[in-house]
């Protein structure tokens, strides 16, 4: 096969199964490494390449490869964000974003909210708070 086709593949299959429901993920480390490691396996065997070589950065180069599986990811929450922003108030999913819940998290669970995650992705991005207003705007703006 060529590499225009298991790009095709990729995008069909693989990305779209793996980033089923991602605008509510809150990436921790682990999961950002999972989601690296399962992104180059799939490259490291369309190119043929073997791990014992330990060759990463021409597998991209030669497969064509622009954006990352977590830039993705990272849109397409940002996407969410500003979807659900724009709604009209009194709408469940807003509300949902919104409602913090009341007192002190139990031992052991993961200290980032989604909220906070999105806030650090719009200071990488460099976009406003108030940004999601404008549509066309927001969408440069994030991809």
């Amino acid at each position: 096969m060529t590499p225009k086709t298991k790009t095709l593949i990729y995008h069909a299959i693989l990305k779209s199964t793996i980033t089923h429901a991602a605008e509510i993920w809150c990436l921790k480390a682990k999961t950002v490494a999972k989601l690296n490691s399962t992104e180059m396996d799939f490259w490291r065997r369309s190119a043929r390449i073997f791990r014992k070589d330990k060759i990463r950065n021409i597998i991209k180069q030669k497969m064509n490869v622009t954006r990352s599986l977590l830039d993705d990811i990272k849109t397409k929450q940002l996407q969410w964000y500003g979807h659900v922003q724009r709604m009209e108030e009194g709408r469940l999913t807003k509300e949902v974003v919104k409602w913090r819940p009341p007192g002190r998290r139990k031992r052991g669970r993961h200290k980032l909210t989604w909220a906070e995650g999105i806030r650090g992705l719009m200071g990488e991005k460099e976009v406003m708070e108030e940004d999601w207003n404008d549509r066309s705007n927001w969408r440069k703006k994030i991809i």
